[in-house]
């Protein structure tokens, strides 16, 4: 067994330790991640109560998992982020974790196409005491980034890109005007359950998040990495640019 490059031990496909029986791959990443979101990310009403109430009104089962929430927390409370943008609010679960990063006198501007995700979305944040924190922008984001850059707002500290894969290029090229040297920009879906690697396939979600990769590669002000992931929402993952210029 050697080292592939990176350093990374090569094993074999399929490789099990000596000892491990092979389980069943969903069940094993819902076990761990209740198991990691029991022990460092317990359960709040306002997260319970934001969940049920999206289900209640139809929005579909897609907001992060609360480990990958509180991911997001973390990630815009080392950065010291005083401005976030989000690109898709959907139910106003992942807003809620990253509202509750800011300071007081923090700034949440979020997206999001649908009205009737606005409208559950706001009901959310305000039972959570994120009236005046959070604003939420109704219509297409793009058309809302471009109305949003008109008004030559501070520079925003974080950014989260999490709604339609087909526009993901358009998303990184407002995210990059609108942000500053040392803001950190987050994709998520980047995996697609593998899909990402195919250049031949003609899923725009496919293929809108390769351009969208491919534009961050190729951007010198932007270092960037990809993280895969498996949980309770399946097989996917995040990529992660720092704005350096």
């Amino acid at each position: 067994m050697g080292n592939s490059p990176g350093g990374l031990p090569h094993r074999e496909p399929g490789f099990v330790p000596k000892g491990r029986t092979v389980p069943d791959p969903a069940q094993t990443w819902n076990d761990v991640d209740t198991y990691f979101t029991d022990l460092l990310a317990p359960a709040e009403d306002v997260f319970a109560e934001a969940l049920a109430a999206s289900d209640a009104a139809g929005l579909p089962p897609i907001a992060v998992a609360p480990n990958q929430g509180k991911l997001l927390r973390l990630l815009a409370e080392t950065q010291g982020a005083r401005r976030v943008l989000e690109i898709g609010t959907l139910g106003g679960y992942s807003t809620l974790w990253l509202a509750g990063a800011l300071p007081a006198d923090g700034k949440l501007v979020t997206l999001e196409y649908e009205p009737r995700h606005a409208e559950v979305a706001r009901a959310n944040l305000d039972r959570a005491g994120y009236a005046e924190t959070v604003e939420i922008r109704v219509g297409a984001a793009l058309d809302s980034l471009a109305a949003l850059a008109e008004e030559k707002p501070e520079p925003f500290d974080f950014v989260f890109i999490d709604a339609d894969k087909v526009n993901n290029p358009g998303y990184v090229t407002w995210a990059l005007a609108l942000t500053r040297p040392g803001s950190l920009i987050v994709i998520d879906n980047v995996v697609r359950g593998g899909a990402v690697t195919d250049p031949r396939s003609t899923d725009p979600s496919v293929v809108g998040t390769r351009e969208a990769l491919d534009l961050v590669a190729r951007e010198p002000r932007l270092s960037a990495t990809a993280v895969q992931t498996v949980g309770s929402k399946g097989y996917d993952g995040f990529a992660l640019a720092r704005v350096v210029a």
